[in-house]
């Protein structure tokens, strides 16, 4: 039983949930602190479950459409479902049960957070298709991710404001730009398979310079956040870090040095999600 569940859990690279889940954390606190909504532990816990099972079936259906690339790339063959750990067919399985539940979550939550799980569902699934056809898929993955912060926001006040908003945009600069990185491990296999991605399009040099651009943008909106939130020198120490941590990614990698990317990749933005939200949390409710 237990090596089942850490197959899936591998399946879905359950740890990369530390990019998106501080995010949500932070939508929550801040509907209950800024957006005058109440605090529940059972609508926190139902977002944390949103969170949980949006994702899972996002990074399944991932592994599952892929499987075919996934053989043919060195860097990504001894996956689950290409090396032959989890059946496409219970990778399926797994995908719409988490769809399921997701769907079922939210109807426990507010209405306009179960009218709009089809739309969130169609941006965290519909992703997977987007390198067949645009460059831009790491944007889209991007939004997938920057839903978090709204969606908490949401489920606590059921309406929108433009605070959690900045803060989803901010989620989708950031996103985008550490994708890109990560992705520039595969510009060559992209352009074999004709599949599109920035790197593939821009090349290594070019790829680095979109991504620095969207994380400048990220930085100048953390910025906003704290001037346009009323916030505190907590928040203040937490955007620090989080800038700091921008920056750290672009120091780390090099057209001709990829070989700290994947430190790149976990570590800086780990650190950097995790101490943000720590933060501007401790902020919104201690000061």
């Amino acid at each position: 039983m237990i090596t089942t569940i850490n197959k899936y859990l591998s399946l879905v690279k359950f740890s990369h949930t530390i990019f998106a889940m501080p995010f949500a954390l932070t939508g929550y606190f801040m509907a209950t602190t800024k957006g005058g909504g109440s605090f529940s532990w059972a609508t926190f816990g139902l977002v944390v479950l949103c969170m949980v099972f949006a994702r899972s079936a996002a990074m399944a259906f991932n592994r599952w459409l892929d499987m075919d690339i996934d053989k043919l790339n060195p860097r990504t063959a001894k996956r689950e479902i290409p090396a032959g750990v989890i059946s496409p067919q219970n990778a399926m399985f797994f995908i719409l049960i988490n769809v399921m539940l997701f769907v079922l979550t939210t109807w426990f939550i507010n209405r306009i957070c179960f009218f709009l799980s089809p739309v969130a569902l169609m941006v965290v699934l519909g992703y997977s298709y987007t390198k067949r056809f645009t460059a831009l898929c790491h944007l889209v993955l991007g939004v997938g991710l920057s839903l978090a912060p709204i969606g908490a926001y949401l489920a606590v006040t059921g309406e929108f404001a433009l605070l959690p908003v900045l803060v989803s945009v901010l989620v989708l600069c950031w996103v985008s730009g550490f994708d890109i990185i990560y992705s520039l491990q595969d510009e060559d296999f992209d352009k074999s398979q004709q599949l599109n991605s920035i790197p593939a399009w821009l090349g290594l040099s070019g790829a680095l310079r979109f991504s620095e651009l969207l994380h400048v943008i990220a930085a100048a909106l953390v910025v906003t956040i704290g001037i346009y939130g009323h916030y505190h020198w907590l928040f203040w120490i937490g955007a620090a870090v989080f800038i700091v941590m921008l920056i750290s990614q672009h120091l780390l990698v090099k057209p001709n040095d990829l070989s700290r990317v994947n430190v790149m990749f976990m570590t800086t933005n780990g650190i950097a999600s995790v101490v943000f939200a720590v933060f501007v949390i401790a902020d919104m409710l201690l000061m």
